[in-house]
């Protein structure tokens, strides 16, 4: 099985360098939980909390449902993703020849644009 690409690699790093977020994902590995609650036991607010779960998202570490309340309210409940990291100097550099972007926050380097 191949590895990750390098902006995928990039991409799950940047997401887990972030005490916040691994706070988030240690609670979350006991089991799926809704954000009002979440927020509670972390001690953020829910905006916080929802950037945090919107990039852990993006990263594929936790995965988010919108589900129905016994009264009706729409609740969103949070799960880690059933995702594997193994990283050795092999995979990062098979990992860094598929990179298409220096520096994923800013976009492609000036001599990397079209």
């Amino acid at each position: 099985m191949a590895g990750p690409t390098g902006d995928e690699l990039v991409e799950v790093l940047a997401a887990l360098a972030n005490p916040l977020r691994l706070r988030i994902v240690a609670q979350l590995v006991t089991g799926r939980d809704y954000v009002s609650r979440l927020a509670r036991v972390i001690g953020i607010s829910r905006p916080l909390l929802h950037m945090h779960l919107r990039r852990l998202e993006a990263a594929g570490i936790v995965a988010g449902t919108l589900e129905l309340s016994a009264e009706g309210k729409a609740v969103k409940y949070f799960e880690v993703t059933d995702f594997a990291l193994h990283l050795t100097g092999a995979t990062v550099a098979e990992a860094a020849k598929t990179l298409t972007r220096t520096d994923p926050a800013r976009g492609p380097a000036p001599e990397e644009q079209p």
